[in-house]
């Protein structure tokens, strides 16, 4: 009887610290999807801005996607997003989506 309390006490603190590992892993990996929700959101909303910017002081919306980088400073990284950017008239602001790699 003995030995088997000895064994189990033996076990708690290894499988105590497998729980506490595997209850960090999971918090981490919730704070970076937050994270990248949050980026992706941002960017939507600067290339949203930059068209309105653009609207403001041009009096027509950005007619491609290329033009409102090179015109207006929006930097997208396309090894992590990808942007649908699809402008119907110039006095109507373009459909945009954000989309992750």
């Amino acid at each position: 009887m003995r030995h088997i309390v000895g064994l189990l006490k033996g076990l708690l603190l290894p499988l105590g610290a497998v729980a506490i590992l595997l209850c960090f892993a999971t918090a981490l990996d919730g704070l970076n999807s937050g994270r990248e929700e949050e980026s992706l959101r941002q960017l939507e909303e600067a290339l949203r801005r930059g068209c309105v910017a653009c609207y403001a002081a041009e009096g027509v919306y950005p007619p491609t996607l290329a033009y409102l980088s090179e015109n207006y400073g929006i930097q997208i990284d396309t090894d992590r997003y990808t942007v649908d950017y699809s402008a119907v008239a110039s006095n109507l602001m373009p459909y945009i989506t954000v989309l992750r790699n």
